[in-house]
């Protein structure tokens, strides 16, 4: 079967902000096709004006106070085939920042903000950011030059109930990960929701660090995205996994920041045991030796943790694959 190549650029048709089961896709795949996305950066902003508030001319116009009111996502995707109980991969290929991003403290009323006493609308930093995106460096007016890492803040699908739902917390179908080890190169695996999946992206980060703890990241455009998306029927997830060039994430989703690490430990154990065939409270012994524990973000009221498993930390052989991670060199 020939794999086909799509393009969606940013424009009334393909761009909303929420999830709904309910929104039309504007484009139906194939398992094995490849969409080529740009995007806005998460606050509709079509330039580099007015980013720290709520309005402005900058921002994509029209726009439904309802469906549009989160970050400005493409989509949605649906892959054809997929049905609940399946698992939908996403195979990260290659992400280009645009030119400029910006990065705030301070502002809006936020748990993190009333932390630091800054939730006054006088009382916000805004750092703008100049990208050179072949260099993949960005420059602030202070001289500050910062090494990026782009990925995608969110990636995910609707909730199986009807009816719009935010784009602010993540979900184990995905959505607001802010997970920064989802680079190119990287497969994300997330359980399907709806049939057809109604897959969606956003949410441009040129660089984040573990925590996003002043609530954003550098949030920029992108001008290439570009994304294979592969249906596994028989694989059936109950939370988000990915797969670096060098090491296995499991990711937990709570409201409580314990749970979640919880949450990741108990899905990283589970993938011990079916990588080394060994019982589970054998995995969790040796994933007090090996596996890392990393808040992912605590800033989209429901928190992140993932859990890092490299290869090389048992001392299988990096070539070492997973059912998940079928090995696409053979025809």
């Amino acid at each position: 079967m020939t794999m086909r190549t799509f393009q969606v650029d940013p424009d009334r048709r393909t761009l909303h902000g929420s999830f709904s089961r309910d929104y039309e896709p504007i484009l139906e795949v194939e398992s094995g096709d490849t969409v080529v996305f740009r995007t806005l950066e998460a606050g509709w902003s079509l330039d580099r004006t007015g980013h720290c508030d709520s309005t402005g001319e900058s921002k994509f116009q029209p726009r439904d106070p309802e469906r549009d009111d989160g970050h400005a996502l493409c989509g949605p995707i649906a892959v054809r085939g997929a049905e609940p109980g399946m698992t939908l991969e996403i195979q990260i290929n290659a992400i280009r920042p645009g030119t400029w991003g910006w990065t705030c403290a301070g502002g809006w009323d936020h748990p993190v903000n009333r932390f630091f006493g800054i939730a006054g609308s006088d009382q916000t930093f805004e750092h703008l950011w100049h990208i050179d995106p072949a260099a993949l460096t960005a420059v602030n007016s202070r001289g500050h030059k910062l090494h990026l890492r782009p990925f995608m803040g969110v990636m995910g699908m609707p909730p199986p109930e009807s009816g719009i739902h935010s784009t602010g917390p993540p979900r184990i179908w995905g959505g607001n990960l802010d997970c920064k080890e989802l680079i190119a190169g990287t497969s994300l695996f997330l359980p399907v929701p709806v049939p057809g999946g109604l897959f969606s992206v956003g949410d441009g980060h040129a660089l984040q660090g573990d925590g996003e703890v002043s609530v954003t990241a550098i949030e920029c455009p992108m001008d290439r995205v570009e994304l294979t998306f592969h249906l596994h029927p028989s694989v059936d997830l109950s939370s988000p996994r990915a797969r670096t060039p060098h090491a296995w994430l499991t990711l937990g989703i709570s409201e409580d920041l314990e749970e979640a690490a919880h949450i990741a430990t108990g899905e990283m154990v589970n993938l011990i045991s079916s990588l080394y065939s060994v019982p589970q409270l054998e995995a969790l012994a040796l994933a007090s030796l090996v596996v890392d524990l990393r808040i992912t973000q605590i800033v989209n009221g429901v928190r992140g943790v993932h859990a890092v498993l490299r290869d090389d930390a048992l001392g299988v052989p990096s070539s070492m694959r997973h059912p998940l991670l079928p090995d696409r060199s053979q025809p």
